[in-house]
This record gives structure tokens, C-alpha cells and sequence, in this order.
């Protein structure tokens, strides 16, 4: 039973009072981090921007070693939103029909006839977890492409629409470079965020032992349901956006780019390929959440700038100077923060 909250979810009607559903929002938020904290312990910035892109509609990659419950923390945020959760395990022999499905040639045993019939694959689900999407071919990957972009999958000649809220969040393990494809920047592009998860403090560490070596495994409750979700995607997009602030995103994305005029002497002896729009799109969409889910009804240029690496770090390719001078796309994210200010 998911738990009540005022915020409608009748499809005829917007949601009442724009400012009022903010407030809601953001106690929807405090119930959501604390039935996920119940099994994951810390790592509070890597659930607030799963947050964020969860209302933004954006798509995540999430980055860190084995062990750091990523395929815990999303199985989690499905299970207290009462959402479906598929999980497809990215090995090179898998196929894109094993993702998207496929057709069958069904036989119908009184009359004879034959007929092609279309069997889903796991893609479609309200949360597809990609684990290991590295460890796949590019034309697996590419499988996703159309389904994060346009939340269908055609096959067979027929489109066939995904359900919503669709979400894919993809891991990657940093470390291990054998065996892996990396991926194509027209894929990276298509996820609003790249999320480093980290190593816990020894305090949290010694808390997560303690926890989880335990007989009992805690119980979690549902907070939110789809219709309370896609209304809440719909609220994040009105959120007015200042035209400075439209500006300011731009300004962080364009003076990336080593061929914009005007661009830092560092981009320009370090980058070989800045961030396009979509990463000033998902600057201000991104800045929306955050400001809904903190209880404001306007984004601002703070928030854009608490977005800015998550945003930039995977749309920025630096160049041989920049790794033999140790200098990674982050670097060039913290100094274009400094270089460009609001």
C-alpha cells in the first residue's frame, strides 16, 4: 500500500497548487532517505542525485568499485516507490534481443496459421538497472539508446512503447579495464549524471558491517507510486528557471568546448571535445529538482553549479596533454567552476 500524500495523481487535472505540492515534494524526500537509509548506510549525495534524476526523468551512471551496494541502493529506490525493477547482467555474449526482446513465431494449432508475436524484454520495466555496462560489445549498448531516449523500442518494424516512469541506471567498475567496451560518448550523453560512489568513512564502514551481518533484514515501506511520480516530473519542469541562470548553464557548458571563443586557456591545452546542450539542458532540469526536493519553487545559479560535476565530468574528453599532466575531466569541471561565475 503505498503511503498517502496530498498530491493529486488524476490525469484531467494539474496538481494543486504548484507551491503547495513543492512542500509535499520535499517531505515525500525525508520519507524516501530514510526508508532507503534503512539499508544503505550513508552515501547521502549519492541518493540525493539518484533523487534528482529520478525527478528530473534523467538517466545515471553510477561509477565505483565492487562492493558499494549500487545494485542494492536502485533495487531499493524501486521497491519504497512501488515500482517494477529488472536487472540485466552486461556480459560480452549478450545480444540487444536479450534486452529489448524479440519476435516468436507462434502456430495456431486449430487452424494452422502462423503468426509473429512480440516477447518484451527486461527493458520493459519502470527501473532497468545496466550492471556492468561496460562489459558488453557496443552494439548491446546501443540497444539502450532508443529506449532512453525516446522510451520506446521498435522491433520488427513496430514501436513499442515502454512504461512510465522509465528510468535506466547503469554501473561501471573504474578499476578492471580488461574485457570491457568502453562506452561511445553518444551513449555517455544520453545519462544526465555520472555518480562516483565512494568508499564509506570507517565510521559508516563499521556501521554497515555491523548491519548487515545481522539475522535481521529491515523492512521498507512504500512512500510514492508511478501516478505520484510522473506528476512530479511534470511539477519539476514547471519550475521557472531565471533567464541569468539559463545563461549561467550555458555559459559552463559552451566555454568547455576548446573552439568557443572566449573559451580558458586550460580548456583550450586540455580539452579535446567540450560538453554539448544537453548538458545545459540537464544543468536546469537538474537545478529544478534540486530545488523542488529542498522545498523552492525557483532554481538558481547555486544549484546549477552543486550540478556541474555530475553533469560535465562525463561530457568533457580531455587529451594527451591533459593525461600525461595527470589531469582529469573533474579537474577541468572544478576550474571551469572556478573561470566561470554566475
Amino acid at each position: 500500500m503505498v503511503e498517502a500524500l496530498s498530491i493529486s495523481t488524476s490525469g484531467d487535472r494539474r496538481i494543486a497548487g504548484d507551491r503547495e505540492a513543492v512542500a509535499e515534494l520535499a517531505r515525500a524526500r525525508d520519507l524516501l532517505t530514510a526508508e532507503i537509509g534503512k539499508r544503505i548506510i550513508g552515501q547521502r549525495s549519492v541518493i540525493d542525485h539518484i533523487l534528482i534524476s529520478l525527478f528530473s526523468a534523467g538517466h545515471s551512471l553510477l561509477v565505483g568499485v565492487p562492493g558499494l551496494a549500487k545494485t542494492m541502493l536502485i533495487s531499493t529506490l524501486a521497491e519504497v516507490l512501488d515500482l517494477d525493477f529488472k536487472r540485466v547482467q552486461f556480459t560480452p555474449d549478450l545480444m540487444p534481443a536479450d534486452i529489448t526482446g524479440t519476435e516468436v513465431l507462434i502456430q495456431n494449432r486449430e487452424s494452422g496459421e502462423r503468426s509473429f508475436k512480440f516477447v518484451a524484454g527486461p527493458i520493459f520495466t519502470n527501473i532497468l538497472l545496466a550492471d556492468e555496462i561496460n562489459r558488453t560489445p557496443p552494439k548491446t549498448q546501443a540497444a539502450l539508446l532508443q529506449s532512453m531516449q525516446e522510451f520506446a523500442v521498435t522491433a520488427g518494424g513496430e514501436t513499442h512503447q515502454l512504461p512510465r516512469p522509465y528510468l535506466v541506471f547503469a554501473t561501471q567498475n573504474p578499476i578492471e579495464q580488461e574485457g570491457t567496451y568502453p562506452l561511445p560518448e553518444a551513449e555517455l550523453d544520453r545519462f544526465m549524471f555520472l555518480i562516483g560512489v565512494d568508499y564509506p568513512p570507517a565510521e559508516e564502514e563499521r556501521s554497515i558491517v555491523m548491519t548487515t551481518t545481522g539475522s535481521r533484514e529491515p523492512d521498507c515501506r512504500k512512500v510514492l507510486g508511478p501516478e505520484q511520480i510522473l506528476s512530479l516530473q511534470a511539477l519539476v519542469r514547471r519550475v521557472p528557471a531565471a533567464p541569468e541562470v539559463v545563461a549561467y548553464a550555458v555559459r559552463l557548458a559552451r566555454e568547455s568546448r576548446p573552439n568557443e571563443p572566449g573559451a580558458p586557456d586550460f580548456v583550450k591545452e586540455y580539452v579535446s571535445w567540450g560538453a554539448g546542450p544537453r548538458a545545459g539542458q540537464y544543468l536546469i532540469l537538474g537545478g529544478k529538482a534540486r530545488a523542488v526536493l529542498d522545498g523552492r519553487f525557483s532554481v538558481n545559479a547555486d544549484d546549477v553549479r552543486a550540478l556541474a560535476r555530475p553533469v560535465l565530468r562525463h561530457r568533457i574528453i580531455t587529451n594527451f596533454q591533459a593525461e600525461v599532466s595527470s589531469i582529469s575531466s573533474l579537474d577541468i569541471v572544478d576550474r571551469l567552476l572556478e573561470h566561470v561565475r554566475p
